[in-house]
């Protein structure tokens, strides 16, 4: 299976959205400071992950999450308390 996950830093205002095929290997290396776009925004919470059969379709709807739009429905209609 593939990943698109969502991240929230605990301890500053910031959420990232990623893609991977092993989520607990990935979450383990954003929250050990391994990922350049997040090691400065430790430690995080895992606040909602899609699981889909294929790459190419987590890949899009990552990247669908990352439009202002699909941002916009990810927030509303998922992650409402979260963000």
């Amino acid at each position: 299976m593939w990943y698109v996950y969502v991240l929230k830093s605990l301890e500053k205002d910031f959420t990232y959205i990623g893609s991977t095929n092993d989520l607990k290997r990935r979450f383990k290396e954003h929250n050990e400071g391994l990922s350049q776009s997040t090691k400065h925004y430790l430690p995080f919470e895992l606040v909602m992950y899609v699981a889909l059969p294929e790459e190419k379709q987590v890949r899009g709807l990552e990247k669908y999450f990352k439009t202002g739009s699909g941002s916009a429905i990810l927030k509303k209609r998922f992650l409402n308390r979260h963000l």
